[in-house]
């Protein structure tokens, strides 16, 4: 009887470069996603543009979002109009200097902006300003 020649077997390996290669591509992509799916703070606004800007320097800026459907936020956190002051009062026993930055939507209506500004002025913040891009 004839016998053929057995062959040795290899054991079976598991290939590290291909693995790693996959995994770094995973890493590049979640982190260029989450870097465009989480906005840097609050909600997205179109700032208007004015002709004439200037760059703000104060102690500490505070920003009031002020939203097309009449929504306020305080430094990326929800507002109403009644709880506003109350929330600047209490930044302002931290900061003797504050400077309100107004960020409105170009769809917020002039309306909600004087009604803001109103309530501020109401309660002793002087210093306001409202953001815009340069055209």
């Amino acid at each position: 009887m004839r016998r053929w020649q057995d062959t040795p077997r290899s054991k079976a390996r598991i290939e590290i470069i291909p693995m790693i290669d996959v995994m770094m591509f995973l890493l590049v992509f979640f982190v260029l996603i989450s870097l465009n799916v989480i906005p840097a703070q609050g909600l997205k606004t179109q700032l208007p543009q004015s002709g004439h800007t200037e760059p703000i320097r104060s102690v500490r800026n505070v920003v009031v979002t002020l939203i097309g459907d009449s929504t306020l936020q305080l430094e990326g956190k929800p507002v109403t109009l009644e709880t506003l002051p109350d929330a600047l009062n209490a930044l302002r026993n931290e900061h003797t200097q504050l400077s309100i930055i107004i960020n409105g939507d170009k769809a917020a209506s002039l309306q909600s902006l004087v009604n803001v500004m109103d309530v501020l002025k109401t309660h002793g913040f002087d210093s306001l300003s409202i953001a815009a891009k340069q055209r």
